[in-house]
């Protein structure tokens, strides 16, 4: 509901003559906001609106929102936010930081090329395995710095989000009300099968005072690397959740945006690093609440009478349906990618681990991150030989099985990448599905040996540390009986994805 006529502090901020900026005044909106850009600065206003979640209907709130956002947003985007720009009346006009009564505020932002924003990155195609790679990295060292908050339950945590939630379904029309009465029972089912980790979770300190608004347009690239910016600062109830419910919008928007490989990319290279192999079933269900919420703002930018009325009609109910879709159940099922070095093991996991299981895909469970991850280095972190005895291999694979065997426990599904050339080791990896009762899908990947040496002669920053004296090696052992299905991988990935994917469908 907009509250406030705020058509003269829109042509005030609209006139290139309030600043000292050269140039003309560019103007984009929001839901709740209106961002001015002029020469090297961005002011954004706050709409003055009350929604279910936000209060924005005084002059003196709307500061207050602008002081916390440029507190709250400072360390994530250093150098980004500049300051609170009161707008005051004097003399019957208006004019930034004078000394009458506060009508407004502005937040002043240093500006940054619209490009450097990652939704335009993702509609352009400039979005890279690399590139995700640090973003869901730059997040984990953003949530391991936000201390924990232990004022409520897990389930009751997230019951509040589904409250507000269907609060803001209740301002618009877009949806019929037995559609929203459907989705919203949905969710509460999901919410009830999820509560004793969603509550174990939260008394392990997983809830804490997150970004709160983290999808790809918030994320900017800034000095050559990805920062989060404009994160929710105007409801704490909404931004103090599980890290995994943080991380999932990200997650949500790749896969709406017809990305599911960055998904399930960030998803894997997230647990790789954060201690949060245990939330990872939650992630479907986190990703459809995101997309309900999604749904009923966009919802909510329909009934304040905008222009392109029709095109964002569209867009809410596909978020509603994307909700439906990630609700769905998926059985839990273990699938394990064998090979010599070079085989394309890796290559191949990353290329159909998203097609697995319910969205964002399977959790991809891989050696060699695994050993690196034993010896305490970023994965693209040569080790010393030493690093691969076998007793160091045999813990390896032991990890390998439990983190597996942790995953199926919870209901999700998990991909096993490794070479098992040792029979031993295909055997306990086949065990752990067998012991939880679930199908099984092994696949051996092989190529010529010289397809072999030039892969691996080259890879670079890469978390094998494979050379051609290993692949030697390799090419001597016996491997013994291999059951699993032999694959053949000279020859375009998206060939072998295909079949294997095939195949664990039957």
């Amino acid at each position: 509901m907009i509250l406030q006529d705020q058509e003269p502090v829109v042509a005030m901020l609209t006139d290139p003559a309030t600043y000292c900026e050269p140039g003309p005044v560019e103007t984009l909106e929001t839901h709740i906001s209106r961002i001015f850009l002029i020469g090297r600065r961005a002011f954004k206003l706050k709409r003055a609106v009350k929604l279910p979640y936000v209060d924005f209907s005084t002059p003196a709130l709307r500061l207050a929102a602008c002081l916390k956002e440029v507190e709250l947003n400072s360390e994530t985007a250093p150098g980004l936010y500049l300051g609170v720009r009161r707008i005051t009346r004097d003399d019957d006009r208006l004019v930034l930081d004078g000394a009458g009564e506060l009508t407004d505020a502005v937040i002043e932002m240093a500006r940054f090329d619209q490009s450097c924003l990652l939704d335009r990155m993702a509609i352009s195609g400039q979005l890279t395995p690399d590139l995700m790679t640090q973003v869901a990295r730059m997040i984990v060292r953003y949530h391991r710095g936000v201390p924990p908050s232990h004022s409520a339950s897990g389930s009751l945590n997230i019951g509040g989000v589904l409250d507000i939630n269907a609060a803001g379904f209740a301002t618009s029309h877009v949806f019929a009300a037995t559609e929203v009465e459907a989705l919203t029972q949905a969710l509460r089912t999901a919410l009830s099968r999820h509560s004793r980790l969603l509550d174990d979770r939260a008394a392990a300190g997983r809830i804490r005072r997150c970004h709160g608004d983290l999808h790809l347009r918030n994320i900017c690239l800034l000095n050559g690397g990805p920062h989060l910016f404009d994160c929710i600062e105007f409801n704490d109830q909404i931004a103090t959740i599980d890290i995994l419910y943080d991380l999932a919008f990200l997650l949500m928007d790749l896969w709406h945006r017809g990305l599911p490989h960055f998904a399930n990319l960030v998803m894997n290279r997230y647990l790789d690093d954060a201690d949060e192999e245990d939330g990872f079933v939650l992630l479907p269900f986190f990703m459809a609440v995101r997309a309900a919420v999604r749904a009923h703002v966009v919802a909510t930018q329909v009934e304040e009478g905008a222009a392109d009325a029709a095109r964002l009609t569209s867009e809410a109910r596909s978020y509603f349906e994307l909700a439906h879709t990630l609700l769905s159940e998926h059985p839990p099922r273990l699938v394990a990618i064998g090979g010599l070095s070079g085989s394309g093991k890796t290559t191949v996991a990353e290329a159909i681990a998203h097609a697995i299981g319910a969205p964002p895909g399977a959790r991809i469970v891989e050696s060699d991150r695994i050993r690196k991850a034993l010896h305490g280095v970023p994965a693209e972190t040569k080790l010393p030989d030493k690093a691969y005895c076998p007793e160091v291999s045999e813990r390896v694979y032991r990890q390998i099985a439990w983190r597996s065997d942790l995953i199926l426990a919870e209901g999700g599904c998990a991909l096993a990448d490794a070479v098992f050339d040792k029979p031993g080791n295909r055997d306990s990896i086949e065990r752990v599905a067998r012991d939880r009762s679930v199908p099984f899908a092994g696949f051996w990947l092989t190529a010529d040996p010289s397809v072999l040496w030039s892969r691996i002669r080259a890879r670079k920053n890469n978390p094998s540390d494979a050379d051609v004296d290993i692949l030697s090696k390799q090419l001597q052992r016996e491997a013994g009986l291999i059951s699993w299905r032999m694959i053949q991988t000279d020859r375009p990935v998206d060939e072998i994805g295909l079949e294997i994917i095939n195949a664990v469908g039957d």
